[in-house]
């Protein structure tokens, strides 16, 4: 009698679980419709951050203004860029802590994402006029939307699942991003030849617009699910300070340990990064021979992750909890840093570089996630955001400046200084490991 095939009895969880769930569709349809607008966006903003024309990039008062002082802005834009991104991630939390304490989140989710729909609605006129500064406006933008949004994503699928569903949706839910990210860059690549940078920025608008249509669909089943479990105040205004979410980061040792793994982890991807385009500028000094290693990356970090999202992540987090799904891929890095530091060879690099990242979009990320499931709602929007938008691009901004100190003495000491960064990344996973060992199993 023929075996069913090794595969069958995941995809059997899948569909076991859409039958279960049926808000796990627009889950992965939410996550999806996102990402694949951020990242049709993304190739845009990264042709802007790398662009020589320094006038698209900055303002002309401001290239003026340097010049004068015998400064070249192009040998510093990226590290302006993320400057400017730091700051203006400080900048919005009073406006998002407003947001959130005094409207319901039926009204601040869409509320939210149809500000970012009209942004680029006039981005789309600032591209079409060629309008000189356009470049780092948009940089920023970009950078700030794609934090609040995927940041309020999880928030609400938090408000969705509890902690055991959530260990076993996650993965299929993150899922839906991965493809998303295939989507977008296949939506420019096909697009931009033919309508232009301005009309694809009203593609990535309308998939947005169908992002809200996936809110407006869930909120229905968010507020049957909570009324069914007799609570009554998640459809109300969660009040507080709008200045909560720094509050919270102070008092909360769980924020704390969560802060400390986004710092160092965005600073280890940060100096292999930098370090990377440096070790590839070296080893191929052919544009063609240097986009096709970065695309094959690429493309081996968006398959791993969408097979372990898919096979794997489920049955890890539900057989074995958090922990060893938080170490594993901490551990890993420690490791790649380490081997790194000896020989900073490209494929060791790109090899290093596909586990880091798959590693954290498939196992770290969503592990994080389904603890949120065990919080109040202010720490699920307010303290969470302040992580991932202020911390996680204050790793960025330290990070930068860090390998840009560090190149002078070679690669060993940029991979070097990494494993202790590593290191600090995987201390904060042991902290959020017992952490998270003392809140309750579901909160509500």
């Amino acid at each position: 009698m023929p075996q069913a095939p090794p595969t069958a009895g995941r995809f059997d969880h899948l569909r076991g679980a859409l039958r279960e769930f049926p808000p796990l569709l627009w889950s992965f349809l939410y996550f999806f419709f996102l990402l694949t607008g951020y990242y049709v966006l993304r190739p845009v903003r990264d042709a802007m951050g790398a662009s020589g024309d320094v006038e698209a990039v900055f303002p002309v008062a401001m290239v003026e203004w340097a010049a004068a002082r015998g400064w070249a802005l192009g040998d510093l834009t990226l590290q302006l860029l993320f400057t400017g991104t730091f700051v203006m991630m400080l900048l919005l939390q009073p406006a998002y802590g407003a947001l959130v304490s005094r409207y319901p989140r039926r009204v601040f989710l869409p509320v939210l994402y149809l500000f970012f729909i009209a942004c680029l609605v006039g981005f789309y006129f600032l591209f079409g006029q060629q309008i000189p500064g356009r470049g780092a406006v948009f940089f920023i933008w970009v950078a700030v939307f794609n934090l609040f949004a995927v940041s309020v994503f999880w928030s609400f699928m938090a408000d969705i699942y509890t902690d055991i569903e959530a260990r076993r949706l996650y993965g299929f839910i993150a899922a839906g991003g991965t493809i998303g990210g295939f989507t977008g860059p296949l939506i420019t690549r096909v697009l931009v030849n033919q309508i232009g940078v301005p009309n694809l920025l009203l593609v990535s608008a309308g998939l947005l617009g169908l992002a809200v249509f996936c809110i407006l669909r869930l909120g229905r089943w968010a507020r049957l699910r909570e009324a069914e479990r007799g609570r009554s105040g998640a459809e109300q205004a969660m009040g507080g300070s709008m200045l909560a979410g720094l509050r919270l980061l102070k008092e909360q040792p769980l924020l704390q340990a969560m802060a400390i793994i986004m710092f160092f982890g965005v600073g280890v991807g940060t100096l292999l990064y930098n370090e990377q385009a440096a070790i590839a500028r070296e080893f191929f000094p052919g544009d063609e021979a240097r986009t096709a290693y970065y695309a094959n990356i690429d493309l081996a970090i968006n398959l791993v992750t969408l097979l372990v999202q898919v096979f794997l992540t489920r049955m890890l987090l539900v057989r074995f909890g958090v922990a060893p799904v938080l170490l594993l891929p901490a551990l890993a890095i420690l490791l790649g840093f380490a081997a790194l530091t000896a020989s900073p060879l490209p494929m060791l690099v790109a090899f290093v570089q596909i586990v880091t990242r798959a590693g954290e979009f498939s196992l770290a990320k969503p592990a994080r996630e389904t603890i949120y499931t065990r919080v109040d709602r202010e720490v699920r929007y307010k303290g969470k955001a302040v992580i991932d938008t202020a911390v996680y691009r204050g790793g960025d901004l330290f990070f930068v400046w860090t390998h840009k100190l560090l190149a002078a003495f070679g690669s060993a000491a940029v991979f070097g200084v990494g494993m202790l960064v590593a290191g600090a990344m995987t201390f904060g996973a042991w902290r959020l490991i017992r952490e998270q060992a003392k809140l309750p199993a579901d909160p509500r």
